[in-house]
């Protein structure tokens, strides 16, 4: 059975990696019939898988019916708390009477055992790498505060972006090093403060940041900036190709000499004039007539 949910998560994470959910529905049901333990439910994972799927599913069916597979797991970990709560209770640890009288008035009340508040639950390592990794993820997120106003629970989201990064590199070197600082400079960075919100608002899944490029994640100015950079070098890259007309009838500004090449390129509308592009043969200086 544990193949079988393992098998299923994969898919809803494909879906989700896609805004894809055909065929969903029909894994739900799947997933109904099928007498899930609490100890399945933490080794797939398969909460994750579904709550990422209600989140990025349109279908009201999809929706309700995940809602309901989620209650019901919860339910799981709410008995296993109970239980081991009346398990204490039940079965205090033998001491003779002095001792009790004693250690009741001096001990201090021992800690109880820390109860599992979210679902899904945190993906777990005991990796040093990786929890240091989490934590910086954690700390770009909380970057401005906007986590505050959105109501985002940043550590669940950091570990699952780590997670997914972790699973696809299968290593902590240098690689994934270097995808977890790509993801933290980018939502730290005040320019591009939308990418922040978005995958706090759950816009943009952990899946989906964990392997976006770095064009996939620059701001809009940027884009803008490497669009208009792409087509300077195209024009480049157009005049260097045709190599241009040797012409005496312009004077180099710099070393103020007519040995110089011009190349003509059309980078308006047809019914505007043609950009004029000249380069000096001497020294290598390049200027423009528009």
């Amino acid at each position: 059975m544990e193949e079988e949910i393992v098998r299923i998560a994969k898919k809803f994470d494909k879906m989700v990696s896609k805004k894809c959910t055909d065929g969903a529905l029909d894994l739900l049901k799947e997933l109904k019939n099928m007498s899930i333990t609490l100890e399945l439910l933490q080794s797939t994972r398969i909460g994750m898988s579904v709550n990422a799927l209600r989140k990025q599913s349109n279908e009201e069916e999809v929706i309700m019916l995940s809602k309901s597979l989620i209650k019901s797991w919860k339910k799981l970990l709410d008995n296993s708390e109970q239980r081991g709560k009346e398990k204490s209770s039940n079965n205090p640890t033998p001491a003779s009477s002095k001792e009790s009288s004693s250690t009741k008035k001096n001990d201090a009340p021992k800690p109880s055992p820390p109860r599992m508040t979210r679902f899904p639950p945190l993906p777990v390592t005991t990796d040093s790498v990786r929890t240091k990794c989490r934590e910086m993820l954690i700390a770009a997120l909380q970057t401005d505060g906007d986590h505050v106003v959105i109501g985002s629970d940043c550590e669940l989201l950091a570990a699952q972006i780590e997670d997914v990064v972790y699973r696809e590199v299968q290593n902590t070197d240098m690689k994934y090093k270097n995808r977890i600082r790509s993801r933290i400079a980018n939502l730290k960075d005040s320019k591009n403060p939308d990418l922040r919100k978005n995958v706090l608002c759950g816009v943009i899944t952990p899946e989906q940041i964990a392997v976006m490029s770095c064009e996939e994640m620059a701001s809009n100015e940027l884009k803008e900036m490497r669009k208009a950079m792409t087509k300077a070098a195209i024009q480049e890259h157009q005049m260097a190709k045709t190599g241009g007309t040797q012409t005496d009838l312009f004077s180099c500004g710099k070393c103020k000499k007519k040995n110089c090449t011009y190349t003509q390129v059309q980078t308006r509308s047809a019914d505007e004039p043609m950009t004029t592009f000249v380069v000096c043969n001497e020294c290598g200086n390049r200027w423009k007539f528009c």
